[in-house]
């Protein structure tokens, strides 16, 4: 980015994209209205349903391949996949979603169209 925190910082960290300093959820997936450092209004910019696309996407990709695999190489019971992927796959949905998140706020407002 050109002006204001790095791409990797609004991303990863959850940071403001205008300061860096400042958090950009209020909760694991909740969006502030507003900065706490700099008072950035963060209203405006909404993710839609882009992160969890991204997640079911990659996600789910992934764990289908790992879950065939595990069934073939180890042969477990079904409640071992009962117990397994559940346990994988929402706290990687989760994180997938609040980076993807991030990061869709960050290229909104880098690529805004007023100057403020």
């Amino acid at each position: 980015m050109t002006e204001g925190a790095s791409f990797a910082t609004v991303a990863l960290l959850g940071r403001c994209p205008r300061c860096g300093k400042g958090k950009l959820f209020r909760g694991v997936l909740d969006i502030r209205e507003s900065c706490e450092s700099c008072g950035l209004d963060l209203r405006a910019h909404d993710a839609g349903d882009g992160p969890a696309v991204a997640g079911i996407f990659f996600i789910g990709a992934v764990t289908v391949g790992l879950a065939l695999w595990v069934d073939v190489r180890f042969e477990p019971p079904l409640w071992v996949h009962a117990v397994l992927w559940p346990a994988l796959v929402l706290p990687l949905s989760v994180l997938t979603m609040r980076v993807a998140k991030a990061a869709l706020v960050a290229l909104q407002w880098r690529h805004r169209r007023d100057s403020a």
